[in-house]
C-alpha cells in the first residue's frame, strides 16, 4: 500500500493541511475548486470523519455508510481506512470479528482495486456497515483512562503518605492477597515460596467460569495422575472444577499443600 494512504491529518500554522493529498484536488460536485480539506459534496472531511465515528458508536448504518462513501470518493480513502481501524479498537466491544473484515475490505479496496472507484467505494461502505452493525462499546478507552488516572492517584497518594482516591483493580498485589494464585512457579515470589508444578496444576491452571470441557478435563486428570507430584483426589477434582464466577480468585487450602500456601 502506498505510504500516503496511511498519513494522519496534520495542520500548518495557519490551520490548513500541511500535506495535501493530490487525489483530493479538483472541483466539488458544484464545479467549484475544492479546499484542502473539502469533500466532493462540499463538506469538511474532518466533520465527515467525525460523523462516521459517531455513527459507528450509535449504530447508525445509513449515516456510517454515507460518510465512508463520501470520504472514499473524495480522495480521502487513506484517511477513511486509517480511522476505521481506529474505530474497531476504540468504539467496538472487544472480540468483534469486524476488525478482521475491515482489514480485508481495505486490502480489496486499495490493493486489488482503486480506493476511489466504484469497487473501492463499495468496500468502504461494506466496512462502515460492518462497524455500525457490531456491538458498540467504549470499554477499552474507558479502561485506559481509568488506569491512567489510578496510576496518577497512586503517585499523589504516596507523595502525601495517604491512600489513593482510586487504585488499580488488584490493589495490594502480593502473595497472600486476593490474587495469591498468580504467584506461582512462573514468578520470583512463587519460586521463593517453593510453589512448583503441584501448586500450578492444582490452582494456577484452572479456568472458568465454564470450566474445562469433558475431553480437556480428562487429559488434565490423566496428566496429574502421571505427574511426579503425588496429587490427592481432592486436588485433582479441584484442578478441573470451574472457577466460581462469584469468587474467581478464592482457592481452598489442601492438607497436601506445602506450608507456603501451595507448592
Amino acid at each position: 500500500m502506498a505510504e500516503d494512504e496511511h498519513r494522519q491529518a496534520t495542520f500548518g500554522a495557519d490551520g490548513e493541511l500541511s500535506d495535501r493529498d493530490p487525489d483530493a484536488d479538483g472541483t466539488n460536485d458544484f464545479g467549484e475548486p475544492k479546499a484542502a480539506d473539502e469533500t466532493d459534496g462540499g463538506y469538511s472531511r474532518y466533520a465527515v470523519s467525525s460523523l462516521l465515528q459517531k455513527a459507528v458508536r450509535r449504530s447508525d448504518e445509513e449515516a456510517a455508510a454515507w460518510a465512508a462513501w463520501e470520504l472514499a470518493r473524495s480522495g480521502f480513502a487513506w484517511n477513511l481506512w486509517d480511522r476505521l481501524h481506529l474505530y474497531v479498537v476504540e468504539d467496538l466491544r472487544a472480540g468483534q470479528d469486524v476488525a478482521l473484515l475491515v482489514e480485508r475490505y481495505e486490502e480489496l479496496a486499495t490493493e486489488r482495486w482503486e480506493p476511489g472507484e466504484w469497487r473501492g467505494r463499495i468496500c468502504a461502505v461494506h466496512a462502515a456497515l460492518a462497524c455500525a452493525r457490531a456491538a458498540s462499546s467504549r470499554e477499552s478507552p474507558n479502561a485506559d483512562e481509568f488506569f491512567r488516572n489510578a496510576a496518577d492517584a497512586r503517585v499523589q497518594a504516596r507523595d502525601s503518605d495517604d491512600k489513593p482516591a482510586v487504585d488499580f483493580p488488584v490493589g495490594e498485589f502480593e502473595p497472600g492477597g486476593e490474587y495469591d494464585v498468580a504467584f506461582d512457579k512462573h514468578t520470583g515470589e512463587g519460586s521463593r515460596l517453593g510453589r512448583d508444578g503441584e501448586f500450578f496444576k492444582t490452582h494456577g491452571a484452572r479456568v472458568g467460569p465454564e470450566g474445562e470441557d469433558e475431553q480437556s478435563a480428562r487429559w488434565q486428570r490423566l496428566n496429574m495422575l502421571v505427574h511426579e507430584a503425588d496429587f490427592s483426589e481432592e486436588q485433582i477434582d479441584h484442578a478441573v472444577d470451574p472457577v466460581d464466577p462469584d469468587d474467581r480468585w478464592g482457592e481452598p487450602e489442601f492438607a497436601d499443600d506445602k506450608e507456603s500456601g501451595g507448592e
